[in-house]
């Protein structure tokens, strides 16, 4: 479970918010969005490394 707002720019619109199940879908998404140029201001690490979770 989620405990960080993730929101790709562009297009500006949360992918995961605090409290929501994160999935591989998610995941895959964020990752290759990443890898097109896509920024992640909003997450402690923007890399992706690590996303912050209440549990797993």
């Amino acid at each position: 479970m989620a405990a960080e707002q993730i929101t790709p720019y562009p297009p500006g619109i949360p992918v995961v918010v605090p409290g929501e199940r994160i999935n591989s879908a998610i995941i895959d998404y964020l990752e290759s969005g990443l890898q097109a140029g896509m920024v992640l201001p909003d997450p402690a690490d923007p890399s992706l490394h690590t996303i912050r979770v209440v549990r797993r």
